[in-house]
């Protein structure tokens, strides 16, 4: 079974739910912050961490980030298949001994390109996805690649795009499950409101496409892994 653990209400899963469903593999999501029970990550197939408003390092108001954080250590240790995405990958980080910076100088907002390294483009989370890909950036924080990881991908303003640990173990800092509804959802959080989502719907095609491969990869990665 694949987990989904949400951190923030309003950072749901978007387009890996779809992905999921045709991959016919059993998954379920966990409210993190309703303080709902973690599994033992043992018995998963993989992980995605989803990403949120909040900073790794808010955890007096939001205490279930320690729960998250412990929870991912302990799906280190046991080798689980993790993805962690924006927040969820600045927990992964975090837990395998990176820095977060909070505030960063290495913020973006909106539809961004990432290059891929050359180690990123032989990767198989990156297999099918062209340099530069089309992303979904929304973070004022950002991680370092933690020691044993691998640096996969950058941009222009974020050094470290995506990492790898060794094992089916991804950190990304950019959004590959975001869709109209969450971008959307996300501008109202902003005052006066944002307009990201034109943005959004213009590189819609292109974003989907990079971003599906590598949602689909991870997948199809923990999987495979599971079943070596």
């Amino acid at each position: 079974m694949f987990l989904i653990v949400q951190n923030d209400p309003l950072c749901p899963a978007g387009g890996l739910l779809p992905l999921l469903d045709s991959s016919g593999h059993p998954y379920r999501s966990l409210a993190a912050f309703a303080a709902e029970p973690f599994p033992d990550p043992e018995s998963l197939t993989g992980i995605v961490v989803l990403g949120g408003e909040m900073g790794v390092h808010d955890t007096a108001g939001h205490p279930h980030l320690v729960r998250v954080l412990d929870f991912i250590d302990a799906a280190l240790k046991a080798g689980t298949p993790l993805l962690g995405i924006c927040l969820g990958g600045q927990l992964l980080s975090h837990a395998a001994g990176g820095v977060v910076s909070s505030p960063s100088p290495h913020r973006e907002m909106g539809i961004c390109g990432v290059d891929l390294n050359a180690t990123g483009s032989g990767d198989p989370l990156f297999a099918g996805v062209p340099t530069p890909f089309v992303t979904f950036q929304l973070h004022n924080d950002s991680f370092t690649v933690p020691p044993g990881g691998t640096l996969l991908a950058s941009s222009a303003a974020c050094p470290a795009q995506a990492f790898r640990l060794p094992g089916c173990v991804y950190g990304v800092q950019f959004h590959p499950e975001v869709d109209r509804p969450i971008v959307d959802q996300w501008d109202g959080l902003f005052t006066p409101r944002a307009d990201y989502l034109s943005g959004f719907i213009a590189a819609e095609a292109e974003f989907n496409a990079a971003s599906h491969a590598i949602l689909a990869n991870f997948i199809s990665l923990a999987a495979t892994a599971r079943l070596s």
